[in-house]
């Protein structure tokens, strides 16, 4: 492995040689340099090749790392708040316990990369392409997936309240326990997504598809799934008080065991659609199944 006797500095001297089209520069390659507790904040590595690059305990502090290239490189609790990586290519990297507050992770590619336990508060991953990628306990409160597609991907235990995935596509995502409140996955379309025992309280899923996903002891309470399309999906033991389901399309939509006490406009031709039984609490607060014309779809008034 190389060490740092090479000289940062003059790496990134040619670097920013070659990076303003200087005969003299060459571009940063890093690859398999151990540049551990190194102070780099603010460094312009754009377009930098890091691959098997160690940056253990790093500072890179508002770092310039737009269309890096990093390939199984070790990054854990690399300091990376409010680093600029858009458009750089991050496959089988660990971030696990990295700091990224605010960093700008926006149309990057990742696939087998590790976020675990990494702080992501407010970082921006928007039209983001990730796949195989562990988020578990990551704390990303506010964070921005805007139009980003994730395949295979885990928030199981993450904090992501008041994050933003509008009109993202989510194939094979686990929200298992994870902390979703407040969330907008408005347009968003969730197939065969696992979103068991998660807090999604007051989130809102209007127009979104959901396709084969299991709420099983979810908590969408005050949920918004107004024009939302429900193709199948499993509602065991959730909680669905105040939820709105205005013009919800619920085609086979499982709410067998689900708590419907107190979820607002649905109709009867809704809940006809839907699969419910004796052990569905309906929006009127008594036991199910739904029988058509019954008026159970209506929330009870409270006195």
């Amino acid at each position: 492995m190389i060490s740092t006797q090479i000289p940062i500095q003059s790496i990134l001297r040619s670097h920013a040689e070659w990076l303003e089209g200087g005969l003299k520069g060459q571009r940063a390659d890093l690859s398999g340099m151990t540049l551990n507790d190194l102070d780099l904040s603010g460094v312009n590595l754009q377009k930098a090749i890091l691959n098997g690059t160690t940056l253990l305990d790093t500072n890179l502090v508002d770092a310039n790392l737009t269309g890096v290239k990093m390939h199984r490189s070790d990054a854990q609790r690399v300091n990376l708040a409010g680093a600029d990586l858009s458009g750089a290519t991050l496959n089988h990297v660990v971030f696990a316990a990295a700091w990224m507050n605010q960093a700008n992770l926006s149309e990057i590619t990742a696939v087998g990369t590790s976020f675990m336990r990494a702080q992501l508060t407010k970082a921006r991953m928007i039209e983001a392409s990730l796949s195989d990628i562990n988020f578990r306990e990551a704390s990303a409160r506010g964070v921005s997936f805007l139009q980003s597609r994730f395949y295979d991907v885990d928030f199981t235990e993450s904090d992501l309240d008041q994050a933003q995935f509008y009109h993202a596509r989510l194939q094979h995502v686990r929200f298992t326990s994870a902390i979703v409140t407040g969330a907008n996955l408005g347009g968003a379309k969730l197939d065969h997504c696992d979103l068991a025992s998660a807090d999604f309280r007051g989130s809102k899923f209007a127009r979104a598809e959901l396709v084969q996903c299991v709420f099983r002891y979810a908590d969408l309470r005050d949920c918004d799934f107004r024009e939302t399309r429900l193709r199948g999906g499993e509602f065991g033991h959730a909680v669905l008080a105040g939820a709105r389901f205005g013009d919800c399309q619920l085609l086979a939509a499982d709410f067998r065991g689900a708590n419907l006490c107190g979820a607002r406009e649905l109709t009867g031709k809704q809940l006809s659609l839907a699969l419910t039984d004796d052990r569905t609490t309906l929006p009127n607060g008594k036991p199910g199944p739904y029988l058509r014309n019954s008026g159970a779809e209506r929330p009870a008034v409270k006195s």
